[in-house]
């Protein structure tokens, strides 16, 4: 992606507001006025936020209505709590803009697929990009998931909670279009890191460790490049389509897991 990116000269830019400037919105706003590949072919244009901040590091806070009525803004980055995504989607959606949303889009698979169906009504792109049920919240790993396995079916999911000690425990079992089992544990609590732990058995074996591939850096800049790159059209309908479908199977089979918790 990046070559692609950097093989390319911009002939415009598209103009930028970052909705939300938390953890998530502040390093947005850090990679587009940095000097990447994919932000050379974005302006930003100002913030939004609930908070008045009026300006941070040089760029200005702007209304919600002037960042929707503006012409100079094309591209909305949503950076926002989760349970906001599918308001500022749909008024940015109806306002002819492409949006960027972290994940997860929203907190249903029907939301999701009205908004998707939007988005191509307004021939923009919507990329998906992490509080609420932890299928949700961890739905990054449940993405993560269905692309190494494929799609999923639901066997059975227990969320364990100890509120007095703000303990949470969610054991979902799996099932691969094979009958493979696959059980994924989501487990929060006070002096838990965020680790992950795998262990993989075969025939063959036991992995209990992946390869180390090195530290995931920049996952932020890593996606903007691939918004970038749909943005310019380098992305085919059957590389849109495909992406559709999995996240769709993964915010589906996330309401499925509540279902089976509550």
């Amino acid at each position: 992606m990046n070559a692609v990116v950097s093989s390319l000269k911009p002939e415009r830019k598209f103009g930028v507001v970052v909705v939300g400037v938390g953890r998530a919105g502040s390093v947005r706003m850090r990679d587009l006025q940095n000097p990447h590949a994919s932000s050379a072919f974005l302006n930003l244009i100002g913030f939004v936020s609930r908070r008045d901040l009026k300006c941070i590091d040089e760029v200005l806070q702007i209304s919600l209505e002037d960042a929707l009525s503006s012409q100079e803004v094309e591209v909305a980055y949503i950076c926002s709590e989760s349970t906001s995504h599918e308001d500022y989607i749909r008024q940015f959606l109806n306002a002819g803009k492409h949006i960027l949303v972290e994940y997860p889009m929203t907190l249903s698979r029907a939301a999701a697929q009205d908004l998707w169906e939007l988005a191509e009504q307004k021939a923009g792109p919507l990329e998906e990009e992490q509080f609420g049920f932890p299928a949700f919240s961890g739905i990054s790993r449940l993405t993560w998931l269905v692309s190494l396995f494929g799609e999923l079916s639901l066997v059975s999911a227990i969320l364990e909670e100890r509120k007095e000690d703000q303990y949470m425990k969610m054991t979902v079992c799996l099932e691969t279009e094979n009958k493979r089992p696959l059980t994924w544990i989501e487990e929060k609590g006070p002096g838990l890191k965020r680790n992950r732990h795998l262990s993989f058995h075969f025939k063959s074996g036991s992995l209990e460790n992946m390869p180390d591939v090195g530290v995931n850096k920049n996952i932020f800049l890593k996606d903007q490049n691939v918004f970038v790159q749909k943005l310019l059209g380098q992305f085919s309908e059957k590389e849109l389509a495909v992406e559709k479908k999995r996240i769709l199977h993964c915010l589906w089979l996330a309401e499925e897991i509540q279902k089976c918790c509550c």
